[in-house]
């Protein structure tokens, strides 16, 4: 069985991240959605809302699960017999940072190997930190995250929580 992980903060998560899923879930026998906490940023949604988000967000894609994990993506990888990642690429920026990281992640496990696909070019600018932005300012992330995420953005925003 091929067994594919896209790990991520997905804070939140995306059309643009849907699209990668949906187009990894052809590929693979299995695509596994991981969920982790980036103690580099702060969070807008927690990790069990994140989650929550994903697994409705993601429900028609059938061979798709949603998980949440700490530690390290290749110890993740291993309890769960993937050897696989998937990176979406928005730009050379992402390019550059993601082949870094892939570098790492095969230093540390060389059994891993990491795909790339490029982002749609109709999401080529959507990001989760520029989703978080919007909602800040209390603008409409309408067309740019899943119906589940608007309506989670919107009830932040109606409740004073941002």
């Amino acid at each position: 069985m091929k067994r594919a992980v896209c790990s991520g903060s997905f804070d939140p998560v995306t059309l643009g991240h849907l699209d990668v899923f949906e187009r990894a879930s052809h590929m693979f026998d299995e695509v596994i959605v991981c969920v982790f906490h980036n103690v580099k940023k702060q969070a807008f949604f927690s990790v069990e809302q994140r989650v929550a988000l994903l697994k409705e967000a993601t429900a028609h894609v059938s061979n798709l699960r949603v998980d949440s994990f700490s530690g390290l993506l290749t110890d993740y990888m291993r309890e769960h017999d993937a050897r696989i990642i998937v990176r979406g690429i928005r730009s050379v920026a992402d390019l550059e940072y993601e082949q870094n990281e892939a570098r790492m992640i095969s230093h540390i496990d060389p059994e891993v190997d990491t795909v790339f696909l490029i982002t749609n070019p109709q999401y080529s600018f959507v990001s989760s930190s520029g989703i978080r932005e919007l909602a800040a300012f209390g603008a409409s992330v309408h067309g740019l995250v899943p119906d589940c995420v608007e309506r989670a953005v919107m009830t932040r925003i109606s409740e004073g929580m941002i």
